[in-house]
Protein backbone atom coordinates (compact mmCIF):
# COMPACT_ATOMS: atom_id res chain seq x y z
CA UNK A 1 0.00 0.00 0.00
CA UNK A 2 2.78 2.33 0.80
CA UNK A 3 4.11 2.07 -2.64
CA UNK A 4 1.17 3.28 -3.80
CA UNK A 5 0.07 6.97 -4.34
CA UNK A 6 -2.23 8.44 -1.88
CA UNK A 7 -5.43 9.24 -3.45
CA UNK A 8 -7.41 12.23 -1.56
CA UNK A 9 -10.91 11.63 -1.23
CA UNK A 10 -13.31 14.76 -0.33
CA UNK A 11 -16.67 14.35 0.97
CA UNK A 12 -18.93 17.45 2.16
CA UNK A 13 -21.40 16.87 4.92
CA UNK A 14 -24.54 18.79 6.01
CA UNK A 15 -26.86 17.21 7.90
CA UNK A 16 -27.00 13.54 6.53
CA UNK A 17 -26.39 11.70 9.54
CA UNK A 18 -29.13 8.88 8.95
CA UNK A 19 -26.91 8.60 5.48
CA UNK A 20 -23.16 9.06 6.65
CA UNK A 21 -22.25 5.81 7.90
CA UNK A 22 -23.23 4.13 4.39
CA UNK A 23 -21.38 6.62 2.66
CA UNK A 24 -18.20 6.67 4.74
CA UNK A 25 -18.28 2.59 5.05
CA UNK A 26 -17.76 2.39 1.21
CA UNK A 27 -14.64 4.84 0.71
CA UNK A 28 -13.04 2.95 3.79
CA UNK A 29 -14.24 -0.68 2.15
CA UNK A 30 -12.13 0.36 -1.14
CA UNK A 31 -9.57 -2.09 -2.30
CA UNK A 32 -7.89 0.89 -3.05
CA UNK A 33 -6.42 1.64 0.49
CA UNK A 34 -3.97 4.03 0.21
CA UNK A 35 -6.69 6.69 0.61
CA UNK A 36 -6.96 9.95 2.72
CA UNK A 37 -10.35 10.87 3.28
CA UNK A 38 -11.12 14.29 4.13
CA UNK A 39 -14.66 14.78 6.00
CA UNK A 40 -15.81 18.45 5.45
CA UNK A 41 -18.90 19.25 8.36
CA UNK A 42 -20.19 22.44 6.59
CA UNK A 43 -22.10 23.70 9.65
CA UNK A 44 -24.17 20.29 10.43
CA UNK A 45 -26.66 20.62 12.90
CA UNK A 46 -27.98 17.13 13.51
CA UNK A 47 -24.78 15.57 14.83
CA UNK A 48 -23.49 14.53 11.76
CA UNK A 49 -20.33 16.15 12.63
CA UNK A 50 -19.99 14.52 15.82
CA UNK A 51 -19.96 11.40 13.87
CA UNK A 52 -17.43 12.69 11.68
CA UNK A 53 -15.08 13.03 14.48
CA UNK A 54 -15.87 9.38 15.29
CA UNK A 55 -15.14 8.04 12.55
CA UNK A 56 -11.52 9.71 12.66
CA UNK A 57 -10.73 8.15 15.92
CA UNK A 58 -11.66 4.82 14.11
CA UNK A 59 -9.65 4.80 10.70
CA UNK A 60 -6.31 7.23 10.82
CA UNK A 61 -6.93 7.74 7.43
CA UNK A 62 -10.02 10.15 8.10
CA UNK A 63 -8.99 13.54 8.57
CA UNK A 64 -11.97 16.22 9.78
CA UNK A 65 -12.70 19.90 8.94
CA UNK A 66 -15.50 21.84 11.10
CA UNK A 67 -16.63 24.71 9.14
CA UNK A 68 -19.44 27.25 9.42
CA UNK A 69 -22.54 26.40 6.49
CA UNK A 70 -21.61 27.49 3.84
CA UNK A 71 -22.56 25.03 0.57
CA UNK A 72 -21.18 22.15 -0.88
CA UNK A 73 -18.72 24.46 -3.19
CA UNK A 74 -17.65 25.76 -0.14
CA UNK A 75 -16.64 22.40 1.61
CA UNK A 76 -15.24 21.11 -1.27
CA UNK A 77 -13.27 23.91 -1.89
CA UNK A 78 -11.95 23.54 2.25
CA UNK A 79 -10.84 19.82 1.49
CA UNK A 80 -8.68 20.51 -1.74
CA UNK A 81 -6.87 23.25 0.47
CA UNK A 82 -6.28 20.55 2.70
CA UNK A 83 -5.26 17.53 0.28
CA UNK A 84 -2.00 15.73 -0.27
CA UNK A 85 -2.97 13.18 -2.58
CA UNK A 86 -1.61 13.06 -5.75
CA UNK A 87 -5.01 12.10 -7.05
CA UNK A 88 -8.15 13.14 -5.90
CA UNK A 89 -12.04 12.41 -6.12
CA UNK A 90 -15.16 13.60 -4.53
CA UNK A 91 -18.17 11.80 -3.26
CA UNK A 92 -21.51 13.09 -1.99
CA UNK A 93 -22.08 12.33 1.45
CA UNK A 94 -25.27 10.64 0.92
CA UNK A 95 -24.49 8.36 -1.52
CA UNK A 96 -22.08 5.62 -2.15
CA UNK A 97 -19.76 3.70 -4.15
CA UNK A 98 -18.63 0.18 -5.37
CA UNK A 99 -16.19 -1.38 -3.20
CA UNK A 100 -13.44 -1.46 -6.48
CA UNK A 101 -14.07 1.81 -8.01
CA UNK A 102 -11.15 3.88 -6.51
CA UNK A 103 -8.64 0.68 -7.67
CA UNK A 104 -10.34 0.89 -11.45
CA UNK A 105 -10.01 4.22 -11.75
CA UNK A 106 -6.22 4.21 -10.40
CA UNK A 107 -5.80 1.73 -12.77
CA UNK A 108 -7.17 3.22 -16.03
CA UNK A 109 -5.07 6.13 -15.19
CA UNK A 110 -1.56 4.30 -14.47
CA UNK A 111 -3.20 2.55 -18.30
CA UNK A 112 -3.82 5.39 -20.33
CA UNK A 113 -1.98 8.31 -18.44
CA UNK A 114 -5.25 10.86 -19.00
CA UNK A 115 -5.43 13.22 -16.00
CA UNK A 116 -9.32 12.32 -15.37
CA UNK A 117 -10.82 8.92 -15.48
CA UNK A 118 -14.50 8.53 -15.02
CA UNK A 119 -16.48 5.75 -14.69
CA UNK A 120 -20.95 5.41 -14.82
CA UNK A 121 -23.28 6.04 -12.40
CA UNK A 122 -26.84 5.22 -11.37
CA UNK A 123 -29.46 6.95 -9.17
CA UNK A 124 -31.73 5.37 -6.68
CA UNK A 125 -34.43 6.83 -5.00
CA UNK A 126 -35.62 7.09 -1.21
CA UNK A 127 -37.47 3.60 -2.03
CA UNK A 128 -34.68 1.99 -3.27
CA UNK A 129 -36.00 1.85 -6.50
CA UNK A 130 -33.65 2.67 -9.91
CA UNK A 131 -34.03 5.83 -11.36
CA UNK A 132 -33.64 6.37 -15.62
CA UNK A 133 -30.56 6.57 -16.49
CA UNK A 134 -29.15 10.34 -16.84
CA UNK A 135 -25.75 9.61 -18.35
CA UNK A 136 -25.19 6.31 -20.40
CA UNK A 137 -22.31 3.88 -19.35
CA UNK A 138 -20.08 3.12 -22.08
CA UNK A 139 -19.21 -0.26 -23.23
CA UNK A 140 -15.94 -0.42 -23.12
CA UNK A 141 -13.05 1.60 -22.31
CA UNK A 142 -12.99 4.95 -24.45
CA UNK A 143 -10.82 7.39 -24.91
CA UNK A 144 -12.72 11.11 -25.71
CA UNK A 145 -10.56 14.09 -26.96
CA UNK A 146 -10.84 17.30 -24.52
CA UNK A 147 -12.82 18.84 -27.05
CA UNK A 148 -15.02 15.75 -27.99
CA UNK A 149 -15.64 15.87 -24.35
CA UNK A 150 -16.72 19.45 -24.20
CA UNK A 151 -19.65 18.31 -26.85
CA UNK A 152 -21.04 15.96 -25.14
CA UNK A 153 -21.28 18.24 -21.77
CA UNK A 154 -23.31 21.25 -24.37
CA UNK A 155 -25.48 18.60 -25.73
CA UNK A 156 -26.43 17.28 -22.31
CA UNK A 157 -25.17 14.14 -22.96
CA UNK A 158 -21.80 14.41 -20.73
CA UNK A 159 -21.24 13.76 -17.05
CA UNK A 160 -20.02 16.84 -15.63
CA UNK A 161 -19.77 15.36 -12.04
CA UNK A 162 -16.49 15.12 -10.12
CA UNK A 163 -17.99 12.50 -8.00
CA UNK A 164 -17.35 9.69 -10.93
CA UNK A 165 -14.15 10.78 -11.54
CA UNK A 166 -10.59 10.90 -10.49
CA UNK A 167 -8.00 13.56 -11.20
CA UNK A 168 -4.99 14.58 -10.97
CA UNK A 169 -4.70 16.45 -7.95
CA UNK A 170 -1.80 19.59 -10.02
CA UNK A 171 -5.38 20.18 -11.97
CA UNK A 172 -7.14 21.53 -9.02
CA UNK A 173 -4.14 23.34 -7.95
CA UNK A 174 -5.09 26.72 -9.04
CA UNK A 175 -8.63 26.21 -9.73
CA UNK A 176 -11.89 25.77 -7.17
CA UNK A 177 -15.43 25.38 -7.33
CA UNK A 178 -17.69 28.67 -7.44
CA UNK A 179 -19.45 29.12 -4.20
CA UNK A 180 -23.28 29.92 -3.49
CA UNK A 181 -23.61 28.21 -6.75
CA UNK A 182 -25.79 25.83 -8.38
CA UNK A 183 -24.50 23.30 -11.64
CA UNK A 184 -21.14 23.79 -9.59
CA UNK A 185 -19.53 20.40 -11.39
CA UNK A 186 -20.20 21.63 -14.92
CA UNK A 187 -18.30 25.43 -14.24
CA UNK A 188 -15.33 24.27 -12.79
CA UNK A 189 -15.24 20.62 -15.36
CA UNK A 190 -15.44 23.32 -18.07
CA UNK A 191 -12.56 25.09 -16.95
CA UNK A 192 -10.14 22.45 -16.54
CA UNK A 193 -11.06 20.83 -20.10
CA UNK A 194 -8.80 23.05 -21.70
CA UNK A 195 -5.38 22.30 -19.94
CA UNK A 196 -6.19 18.34 -20.67
CA UNK A 197 -6.46 17.12 -23.87
CA UNK A 198 -8.25 13.34 -23.03
CA UNK A 199 -10.70 11.54 -20.53
CA UNK A 200 -10.73 8.04 -20.26
CA UNK A 201 -14.44 6.46 -19.51
CA UNK A 202 -14.92 3.06 -17.75
CA UNK A 203 -17.36 0.66 -18.98
CA UNK A 204 -17.89 0.28 -15.36
CA UNK A 205 -20.93 1.77 -12.83
CA UNK A 206 -19.20 2.28 -9.71
CA UNK A 207 -20.94 5.50 -8.34
CA UNK A 208 -25.03 5.65 -6.66
CA UNK A 209 -26.22 8.67 -6.08
CA UNK A 210 -29.23 8.73 -3.63
CA UNK A 211 -31.82 10.66 -4.60
CA UNK A 212 -33.32 12.33 -2.24
CA UNK A 213 -35.19 15.81 -1.82
CA UNK A 214 -33.89 17.76 1.07
CA UNK A 215 -30.30 16.59 0.05
CA UNK A 216 -27.27 19.08 0.00
CA UNK A 217 -26.68 18.33 -3.30
CA UNK A 218 -30.42 18.55 -3.96
CA UNK A 219 -31.75 20.46 -1.95
CA UNK A 220 -32.48 23.25 -3.87
CA UNK A 221 -33.35 21.70 -7.42
CA UNK A 222 -36.36 23.53 -7.59
CA UNK A 223 -35.49 26.90 -6.30
CA UNK A 224 -35.40 28.25 -9.15
CA UNK A 225 -33.38 31.73 -8.62
CA UNK A 226 -30.64 29.77 -8.32
CA UNK A 227 -30.86 26.56 -10.38
CA UNK A 228 -32.02 28.26 -13.74
CA UNK A 229 -29.88 31.56 -13.66
CA UNK A 230 -26.82 30.20 -12.62
CA UNK A 231 -27.14 27.27 -15.41
CA UNK A 232 -27.56 30.76 -17.90
CA UNK A 233 -24.27 31.85 -16.73
CA UNK A 234 -22.53 28.47 -16.75
CA UNK A 235 -23.90 29.07 -20.79
CA UNK A 236 -22.03 32.80 -20.71
CA UNK A 237 -18.85 30.86 -19.22
CA UNK A 238 -19.17 28.08 -21.63
CA UNK A 239 -18.99 30.55 -24.64
CA UNK A 240 -15.64 32.28 -23.42
CA UNK A 241 -13.88 29.09 -23.04
CA UNK A 242 -15.15 27.96 -26.73
CA UNK A 243 -14.53 30.70 -28.42
CA UNK A 244 -10.88 30.75 -26.68
CA UNK A 245 -10.19 27.19 -27.15
CA UNK A 246 -12.82 25.23 -29.47
CA UNK A 247 -13.49 27.28 -31.83
CA UNK A 248 -15.18 24.08 -33.82
CA UNK A 249 -17.59 24.04 -31.15
CA UNK A 250 -19.35 27.65 -32.12
CA UNK A 251 -22.57 26.41 -33.39
CA UNK A 252 -23.01 23.65 -30.44
CA UNK A 253 -22.14 26.03 -27.50
CA UNK A 254 -24.77 28.40 -28.82
CA UNK A 255 -27.24 25.83 -29.27
CA UNK A 256 -26.43 25.47 -25.33
CA UNK A 257 -27.11 28.96 -24.39
CA UNK A 258 -30.39 28.83 -25.96
CA UNK A 259 -31.52 26.04 -24.34
CA UNK A 260 -30.59 27.27 -21.40
CA UNK A 261 -32.35 30.63 -21.67
CA UNK A 262 -35.37 27.80 -23.01
CA UNK A 263 -35.74 26.32 -19.72
CA UNK A 264 -35.10 29.24 -17.55
CA UNK A 265 -38.18 30.85 -19.13
CA UNK A 266 -40.00 27.62 -19.00
CA UNK A 267 -39.44 27.86 -15.37
CA UNK A 268 -39.54 31.46 -14.32
CA UNK A 269 -42.64 32.34 -12.04
CA UNK A 270 -44.96 34.36 -14.01
CA UNK A 271 -44.86 36.69 -10.68
CA UNK A 272 -41.33 37.67 -12.26
CA UNK A 273 -41.80 38.22 -15.66
CA UNK A 274 -41.68 41.77 -15.66
CA UNK A 275 -39.69 44.61 -16.80
CA UNK A 276 -38.07 45.00 -12.80
CA UNK A 277 -35.98 41.31 -13.22
CA UNK A 278 -33.09 42.23 -15.24
CA UNK A 279 -32.02 39.35 -15.67
CA UNK A 280 -35.39 38.35 -16.95
CA UNK A 281 -35.47 40.95 -19.31
CA UNK A 282 -31.84 40.58 -20.31
CA UNK A 283 -32.84 36.60 -21.13
CA UNK A 284 -35.61 37.62 -23.31
CA UNK A 285 -33.19 40.30 -24.95
CA UNK A 286 -30.88 37.78 -26.02
CA UNK A 287 -33.20 35.08 -27.27
CA UNK A 288 -34.94 37.83 -29.61
CA UNK A 289 -31.51 39.43 -30.80
CA UNK A 290 -30.55 35.75 -32.02
CA UNK A 291 -33.48 34.32 -33.45
CA UNK A 292 -32.44 34.38 -36.62
CA UNK A 293 -29.22 32.45 -35.39
CA UNK A 294 -31.59 29.84 -33.73
CA UNK A 295 -33.87 29.07 -36.26
CA UNK A 296 -30.81 28.00 -38.79
CA UNK A 297 -29.21 25.88 -35.78
CA UNK A 298 -28.77 22.72 -36.84
CA UNK A 299 -28.56 21.15 -32.89
CA UNK A 300 -31.85 23.13 -31.94
CA UNK A 301 -34.92 20.80 -32.55
CA UNK A 302 -38.09 22.10 -34.15
CA UNK A 303 -40.06 21.97 -30.97
CA UNK A 304 -37.04 24.24 -29.11
CA UNK A 305 -37.63 26.71 -32.18
CA UNK A 306 -40.75 26.88 -32.19
CA UNK A 307 -40.58 27.74 -28.28
CA UNK A 308 -37.68 30.34 -28.93
CA UNK A 309 -39.68 31.91 -31.38
CA UNK A 310 -43.29 31.94 -29.19
CA UNK A 311 -40.89 33.76 -26.42
CA UNK A 312 -39.50 36.26 -28.26
CA UNK A 313 -43.33 37.80 -29.17
CA UNK A 314 -44.86 37.13 -25.47
CA UNK A 315 -42.98 35.43 -23.57
CA UNK A 316 -45.53 36.04 -20.54
CA UNK A 317 -48.59 34.85 -22.81
CA UNK A 318 -46.54 31.59 -23.08
CA UNK A 319 -45.73 30.85 -19.83
CA UNK A 320 -49.31 31.24 -18.91
CA UNK A 321 -50.91 29.22 -21.49
CA UNK A 322 -47.13 26.44 -20.46
CA UNK A 323 -49.10 26.31 -16.96
CA UNK A 324 -52.26 25.49 -18.41
CA UNK A 325 -50.99 23.03 -20.25
CA UNK A 326 -49.00 21.30 -17.49
CA UNK A 327 -51.98 21.26 -15.11
CA UNK A 328 -49.71 23.76 -12.66
CA UNK A 329 -51.06 26.42 -10.48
Amino acid sequence: MQNLPLITVIIPVYNVKEYLQRCVSSVTAQTYQNLEIILVDDGSTDGSGKLCDRFAEQDPRIRVAHKQNGGSSSARNLGLSMMHGEFVGFVDSDDYIEPEMYEKLYQGMLNSWAPIIQVGRDEIDETGKGLPEICHTCEEETIIKSEDFMKELLMHRGDCSFCTKLFRSGLLKNLRFPVGKLNEDFNLLIRILPSVEEILQLPFVGYHVFYRMGSNSRREINDFSHVFEDSVVNAEVAGQIVNEYYPKLQETVFRFGMFQRLEYLLHIPISKMNYKETFYIQVVAYIRKNWGRAMINRYLTLKNKLYLTLFAIAPATLRKIHRKLKGKR
